[in-house]
């Protein structure tokens, strides 16, 4: 080797020896400078910035309107917007699959949380509907929707020409029953919202949901098919399938549950305990994107598009034209009654996301109506209840993140008013229970 060539050996290795020390003193001139900004930042605030502990689970929805919230966010990017690309946003064949779906969990091939019936948190988490009544713990954490469903009567009695007050019934059902015929009322799920609505509506009409009419259960998008072949003389679903029903002259609609209760809770956003314990970061991810899917839906001149979407095969594989009239508030009851241009329509957001909030107020009046109808003690601690399940903190939380201006941040919505004029007090539920009579408890 000659002598220049050993000195510019000598040469390249005293110019990589140098870089390679200023590249060690820069690196750590980072890590201290990031050591210093981990300290000065409030606890939590530096690990927010690393994104979600996954990049997505498995949610559930069954085919109706208000399930669209979690629709729109899949399809609006809103989950990949808030670092969660891999969301799967997955059809359920009815709410008994959903339940068992839920007990198994994403990681067993099942699903995490998703679109659900309110009540149902209360009934997973104490094992009132599980197998071998093993508890799911769950959370609520936040109401997809108000408004949206409907109860409707076959056109068997069109000539009543039944609204709210559904005591005509009573006579036409003593008739039919007398004459040796089964009478039923089809609900989807037990101790769900579809199962209360038609409760309350047949118990205010004095008609005994237990020992004057079967109660079933049917699938959402089984309803219209069923009372086509005659098998059920009223039925409480959520949209579109009312309306579907009404398209095809099967039956009308009596009144929509917004008339029953304005601007009552429907579904939720709720979700397995042990996936929101261990991944809190990714469950403020969900609430954001559906958060802000919640506030495109509630925009009136999105409506149509919203339809479109949700109606698409891969959805629900239903025409816009069952599902965006009634989205308007657009309502033909299907017996010669129309309503255009109501308050009816379905809520997503409200002012302030007061449509989106978990109101705790909301969840001791479900699980009261559940008492009423036996599915609970009446010994049980409801407030321990719903304060175990409910998890409007996790919502503040999103919702200050977003900038949501004028949130709620109290527990009570305060009295609610029912359509037979029965006040529910959520401070006092067992005096509004006193107050019914109809009911399944003394």
């Amino acid at each position: 080797m000659t002598h220049s060539s050993t000195t510019d050996i000598r040469t390249v290795a005293a110019r990589q020896t140098s870089a390679s020390r200023r590249d060690f003193l820069h690196l750590s001139g980072t890590a201290a400078l990031l050591a210093a900004a981990k300290a000065a930042l409030p606890s939590g605030a530096f690990a927010q910035a690393t994104g979600p502990e996954v990049k997505g689970t498995r949610l559930g929805y069954i085919a109706l309107t208000d399930a669209a919230p979690l629709i729109i966010a899949k399809e609006k990017g809103l989950f990949a917007k808030h670092g969660l690309p891999d969301m799967e946003i997955a059809k359920q064949a009815s709410w008994g699959a959903t339940r068992d779906n839920m007990a198994l969990g994403f990681k067993a091939n099942g699903i995490d949380g998703g679109h659900i019936l309110r009540p149902k948190t209360h009934l997973y988490a104490t094992g009132k509907v599980m197998q071998n009544g093993q508890p799911l713990p769950m959370y609520t954490l936040l109401n997809l929707n108000e408004d949206g469903q409907a109860i409707s009567v076959s056109n068997e009695y069109k000539d009543l020409n039944v609204q709210k007050d559904a005591s005509p019934l009573k006579q036409a059902f003593e008739r039919k029953k007398a004459a040796g015929k089964e009478l039923t009322a089809a609900m989807t799920f037990p101790g769900g919202t579809h199962d209360l609505w038609i409760r309350y509506w047949l118990a205010a009409g004095g008609i005994d949901p237990d020992t004057e009419i079967k109660v079933i259960v049917v699938p959402p998008p089984q309803m219209v098919a069923n009372m086509k072949v005659g098998t059920m003389d009223c039925f409480c679903v959520g949209e579109p399938w009312n309306e579907q029903l009404v398209n095809q002259n099967i039956g009308y609609t009596a009144l929509t549950t917004g008339e029953l209760w304005f601007k009552h809770p429907e579904k939720i956003l709720g979700m397995r305990a042990d996936f929101v314990d261990a991944n809190p970061k990714a469950t403020q991810a969900i609430l954001m994107a559906v958060m802000e899917a919640q506030q495109w839906a509630d925009k009136m001149e999105n409506r149509q598009e919203l339809a479109e979407i949700v109606g698409k095969r891969q959805w629900f594989n239903v025409p816009t034209g069952d599902i965006n009239k009634r989205l308007l508030g657009d309502i033909n009851y299907g017996n010669g009654r129309e309503a255009k241009g109501t308050n009816l329509y379905m809520k997503f957001w409200g002012e302030g996301g007061a449509t989106s909030y978990p109101w705790k107020s909301l969840d001791t009046w479900f699980v009261t109506e559940n008492i009423r109808w036996g599915k609970f003690d009446p010994t049980i601690d409801i407030k321990a209840l719903v304060d175990k399940t409910n998890r409007a903190d996790l919502w503040r939380e999103a919702a200050k993140t977003l900038g949501v201006a004028g949130a709620p941040t109290a527990d009570s919505r305060g009295v609610e008013t029912f359509f037979d004029g029965m006040k529910f007090d959520p401070a006092a539920p067992l005096d509004y229970l006193k107050a019914l009579k109809i009911k399944r408890v003394a």
